[in-house]
């Protein structure tokens, strides 16, 4: 008999962190998804060994960073071992009988929100956005509170699991809108499912974070480490280092392997002059789709 995999998650069912499990890791039969009220209960959930593994998302190509995981990397000892780009598509969902000119009220996680906000301007001018925990979650309250002066945010999947009707589709601001999700497991080694994720991927990624002396050409030199060696580096975060005021550490993506000779000497040159250094994971670089 198979085992079933569990990752958790953070959100109620339906919500795009659901369905980057399944986009991941295949079909729902094989995979149990986790629901979680917060990002840290995602990693604790990975880290206690409760889940095999989570899903967390890292950026957004409207809204940015999701700080929050950030930091969450540097207080858990948990690897990166795969990612998975979704494409977001928002809708705007009412109770049935309810048209745009009823809705006085949009309900939705604040990053869906941002991601609407012209176009929510433009149908809805008058009406008051209120964030809420969660964007599958927001039609759940509404289906659950009855309201018929409330709209709510979120993907195409709440249809089905909530029964509430969709009054409009495509709702973000930008049609190119992508959330890339990292897998968090207790070990280096990568999942043994073998989907889509990994039977296309042509090449690695390796995420890193670090920490260097606050001195003039400090990041020049780190950068300089893999310049020198035509390392294609794909994004770089800085975040506060907690405890030391105006202090800061940097997440690195960069194209390839830890493990290649190339980016091993690359982190061992960055090594001679970080003050800390961690290798979060190397993995397949997932693709966006279509």
């Amino acid at each position: 008999m198979r085992s079933i995999t569990s990752v958790a998650y953070q959100g109620e069912p339906g919500a795009y962190s659901e369905q980057a499990i399944f986009d991941f890791f295949g079909p729902q039969d094989a995979v149990q998804p986790v629901p979680c009220a917060t990002f840290d209960d995602v990693f604790d959930s990975v880290t206690l060994g409760k889940c095999d593994y989570g899903v967390v998302p890292v950026e957004n190509s409207l809204g940015g960073s999701v700080h929050r995981n950030y930091d969450l990397f540097m207080r858990h000892a948990l690897h990166l071992v795969g990612e998975v780009i979704v494409r977001v598509r928002w809708c705007l969902y009412a109770l049935p009988g309810v048209g745009l000119n009823d809705v006085r009220r949009v309900i939705s996680h604040w990053q869906a929100l941002a991601q609407c906000e012209r176009t929510l301007s433009r149908l809805l001018p008058a009406a008051e956005r209120e964030p809420v925990y969660d964007t599958a979650g927001s039609v759940k309250m509404l289906a659950e509170s009855g309201r018929r002066d409330t709209a709510a945010i979120a993907g195409r999947r709440a249809r089905d699991l909530y029964g509430l009707p969709i009054l409009c589709e495509g709702l973000e601001d930008d049609p190119s809108n992508y959330t890339r999700f990292v897998v968090l497991s207790r070990s280096p080694e990568l999942p043994p499912q073998a989907g889509a994720t990994l039977a296309a991927a042509h090449e690695y990624k390796t995420s890193i974070v670090f920490a260097m002396r606050n001195r003039p050409g400090a990041l020049y030199r780190a950068l300089a480490a893999f310049a020198l060696r035509d390392i294609d580096l794909t994004k770089i975060e800085s975040r506060p280092l907690q405890g030391s005021p105006w202090e800061y550490v940097f997440y690195l993506d960069f194209v390839g392997r830890a493990d290649d000779v190339n980016c091993r000497r690359a982190l061992d040159h960055l090594g001679e002059f970080a003050t800390m250094l961690r290798v979060l994971g190397s993995y397949p670089r997932a693709s966006s789709p279509e």
